[in-house]
């Protein structure tokens, strides 16, 4: 009896431990993301105005993200094979690299830290999403709490966090940097070794995670040969694409890659930096990552399951309509504190939008495909980084017009193939609970 009640302690005592553990893991995973991404978005939105001469800025960000879109295709081996903690571990290091490389920015320095960063980001958004939904499933689990409010809780959070960083790293830009004599900007070089420590500290702090699973870390069977991994790595991929849930889905995931690239290629250049300067990129970016962060935080903990989301995805979609609407009529507001709050405005719609597809389509996979979490995620970050890297290649061939025309007709599509999976995925559940 004695024996049986301290058995009793032990396994009542354990509860609270597994909460501390999982919440623990989501706050060290979300300010290691912050610290390195608002090192790394910081620097992405000032490719394109500082490393102007032969382009260089805006073309290694293309060579980063076809790299990322190639590297997309086999990251989900690589998670599976090195774990998911070891591989947010290596991809950290990728933006480290590609900050460092601005310190001499050279086509010998930024194309190689940029092809290298393709690899990392594959690997560490891909980690990001199986780590975090396997992590909220463990705690729904451990707790008996409803699955898709959990997911969309933790969510919530780290994309809140995420979302942070456009606002503390801009911010930072914007005290940093000045405009110097003959339209030169100075101050870059103490920008990125200030962003270099942040991202070090980040990478850091990937270490104190927590494993996730029995396998991570170790390799495959040594009876499982490199070409048996490729065929199943294969079957997996053509499973995925034969899945009709996702191919309805994929126009959406590469919209989510197309409106991110807008706001850093097209919102800055043709918005900002013509009205505000190069100065008023990182103020305008800073307010974008402000609404953002509250909608992240917000959608995330009004997420509890298909319906929340197909409702949030579908309000953020009319407002980023909204927007390209008021861009594609040429509507705008004359100079002066009114014309700059009116784009400022714009960035800020622009986050929201942002803001719920982010937290919305991490719940939504996480729902749907949770027993081939790492495929679900590898095929977010093919497409958006396949779209991500069409924007910056056409924006230097085509015209502001045409990208919004083009913007928002992919809008319209991605959200009726999307809103068409999601009543067919009602159906089947209302079928089964009756």
């Amino acid at each position: 009896m004695a024996m049986e009640e301290e058995t009793a302690l032990v396994v009542g005592s354990s509860s609270p431990t597994h909460t501390l553990n999982h919440k623990r893991d989501i706050h060290v995973l979300s300010w290691a993301f912050l610290l390195i991404f608002l090192a790394y978005g910081a620097v992405q939105n000032l490719e394109s105005t500082i490393n102007t001469e032969g382009d260089l800025g805006t073309i290694s960000l293309g060579i980063l993200y076809v790299s990322f879109a190639v590297f997309s295709v086999v990251a989900s081996l690589v998670v599976r094979n090195l774990g998911t903690k070891n591989a947010l571990i290596l991809g950290s290091t990728g933006y480290w690299l590609f900050i460092a490389a601005n310190l001499v920015p050279t086509w010998y320095t930024m194309v190689p830290a940029s092809l290298f960063l393709g690899f990392a980001s594959s690997i560490i958004w891909v980690g990001q999403g199986t780590y975090l939904t396997s992590t909220a499933h463990s705690h729904a689990n451990d707790h008996e709490l409803h699955e898709g409010a959990v997911i969309g809780k933790f969510n919530g959070e780290f994309w809140g966090m995420f979302a942070c960083h456009q606002l503390v790293g801009n911010l930072i830009t914007l005290a940093l940097l000045r405009d110097g004599k003959g339209g030169k900007t100075t101050g870059t070089t103490f920008l990125f070794v200030m962003f270099l420590c942040s991202s070090t500290i980040g990478s850091i702090l990937m270490c104190f995670l927590s494993k996730r699973n029995d396998k991570e870390g170790e390799l495959q069977d040594s009876s499982a040969t490199f070409s048996s991994a490729v065929v199943s790595l294969l079957k997996t991929i053509l499973a995925l694409l034969l899945d009709i849930r996702i191919l309805l889905v994929i126009p959406l995931l590469a919209y989510s890659g197309l409106q991110q690239a807008f706001v850093w290629a097209e919102y800055t250049k043709y918005l900002i930096k013509p009205t505000l300067g190069e100065r008023g990129v990182g103020g305008a970016m800073a307010v974008y990552g402000v609404f953002d962060a509250i909608c992240s935080v917000a959608a995330g903990r009004l997420t509890s399951g298909l319906s929340s989301i197909t409702l949030i995805v579908s309000l953020g979609a009319f407002i980023q309509a909204i927007v390209l609407c008021l861009l594609l009529l040429n509507y705008s507001i004359s100079g002066g504190l009114l014309g700059t709050l009116y784009l400022l405005l714009i960035g800020g719609m622009w986050g929201i939008g942002d803001g719920v597809l982010n937290t919305q389509l991490s719940a939504f996979l996480g729902i749907l495909f949770k027993h081939d979490l790492e495929g679900a995620f590898a095929q977010l970050k093919l497409w958006q980084s396949i779209s991500i890297a069409v924007v910056y290649f056409l924006s230097s061939y085509i015209s502001f017009q045409t990208m919004v025309v083009i913007m928002l007709a992919a809008l319209c599509i991605s959200v009726a193939g999307f809103l068409f999976l999601t009543l067919q995925m009602e159906k089947v559940f209302s079928r089964r609970a009756s």
